[in-house]
């Protein structure tokens, strides 16, 4: 099994262990460089990185073109607040609405951020628009759900682990099966429905992706009843899963969009929303905002993120590699009684063990992925996220096919 250094990698786990918060379990791997696919731990092994930090590094670690921007940019001007007007926000917000098709976009930081100012939007539009009576707007949400860890994120989570022992909860939210239409219909047709928040692929759910139909027929009826369609793309945006978004997939316009994570290349937290005028200016000066949000740094490292990912073609990368991927981890499930299941959409994928959910047995297969030099992570006990870089070459993905193949197999075997 994985074997750590016991003067230099223990070392720093036992520091974040000693001052640090517990409320991470990392894998035992200490990485102090990035490069591309690539990370290096402090005693210089290298990994095929296939998490991606959660999707964000889809660009790759350390792009040099994103770096440039950030050195040229961080040595000018990096913070004004919002106080000012700064020569770089204006760009940017011009620049991503002409990517995604909207009028207006809101800068934040993290992608939990998004999620928040999304919510926040929806019932603005709820009470000033649509006509909701003031504290009566709701908003549906779906089962296995993983919007970020604020009070607003956990009210509508249904982890166990995330949500409990912090209420009480946040009102307002009502929760519906996810992939079951017909609950979503019976749903809708509650009174004061103002909009609906969901992941096109519910990521930290196990790349849960719904059949194909599904969302499609969700966002008929948020259109038949006058309800926004709120999509949170922060894991499955930015090319991820085969195209620019998730939703461009199945070819729906969310009416309020979540972006952040691959947003600056993992460089820095950047998160944005955008909708049309009709939904962002229901919020006024004063009525919401951020010191960081929009700063000039973000905005020069975002800008460059973004066009990386138009100018090497990231999304059509993902998606045919994503095919690859499948097909080689497919015939692992047709030839082994320990992968029960392949699925995922462009390069975020999974595949769920043959065990139970609260068995140790895919951590104890990351861990000797790791040993054989690929970093992934389990999620939800038995299911284990493949989510690599989108600048991966088809010949490295497949020599990591080989590494998860021979990994399963030791294990098969034992």
């Amino acid at each position: 099994m994985l074997t750590i250094n016991d003067s230099l990698a223990q070392s720093y786990i036992e520091l974040e262990e000693k001052y640090g918060a517990h409320n991470y379990h990392p894998l035992p791997v200490v990485l102090n460089r990035g490069e591309g696919v690539f990370l290096w731990d402090v005693d210089g092994k290298k990994y095929y990185d296939f998490l991606s930090a959660y999707s964000a590094v889809n660009q790759g670690h350390c792009h040099p073109r994103i770096i440039q921007a950030l050195t040229q940019q961080a040595s000018k001007l990096t913070l004004t607040s919002r106080a000012f007007f700064n020569d770089l926000l204006g760009k940017y917000e011009a620049f991503m609405t002409d990517i995604f098709g909207y009028d207006k976009l809101l800068p934040m930081n993290t992608g939990v951020e998004g999620v928040e100012t999304a919510i926040k939007l929806c019932r603005r539009w709820a009470y000033e628009i649509k006509g909701v009576n003031e504290g009566q707007a709701q908003i549906i949400v779906a089962q296995g759900n993983f919007h970020g860890r604020t009070m607003a994120a956990i009210s509508i989570s249904s982890d166990v682990d995330s949500k409990g022992g912090y209420g009480p909860y946040l009102p307002g939210f009502i929760e519906v099966p996810y992939n079951d239409i017909e609950a979503f219909k019976k749903a809708i047709r509650l009174p004061n429905i103002a909009g609906v928040l969901m992941e096109p692929i519910q990521g930290e759910a196990g790349v849960f992706v719904p059949e194909d139909t599904y969302l499609k027929e969700v966002y008929s009826l948020c259109k038949e009843n006058n309800v926004l369609f709120i999509a949170d793309e922060v894991q499955t945006g930015i090319a991820r899963t085969g195209a620019m978004l998730a939703c461009d997939l199945i070819d729906i316009r969310p009416d309020i969009l979540i972006l952040g994570k691959a947003v600056s290349g993992g460089v820095l937290p950047v998160s944005c929303v955008m909708a049309d005028d009709e939904i962002m200016l229901t919020i006024q000066p004063g009525q919401h905002g951020s010191t960081f949000g929009g700063n000039p740094l973000s905005c020069a490292v975002a800008m460059e993120a973004m066009q990386v990912v138009l100018d090497e073609k990231l999304a059509e990368n993902a998606a045919r590699l994503g095919k690859i991927f499948r097909t080689e981890m497919q015939k692992l499930v047709d030839s082994c009684d320990l992968v029960t299941l392949v699925r995922g959409k462009g390069l975020l994928n999974a595949i769920v063990i043959n065990d139970s959910e609260t068995s140790s047995t895919a951590w104890d297969i990351c861990l000797r992925l790791a040993e054989n030099g690929l970093l992934a992570k389990p999620t939800h006990g038995n299911i284990i996220r493949f989510a690599p870089p989108l600048v991966m070459t088809e010949e490295q993905l497949l020599d990591c096919c080989n590494i998860i193949r021979e990994t399963i197999l030791q294990f098969e075997e034992k």
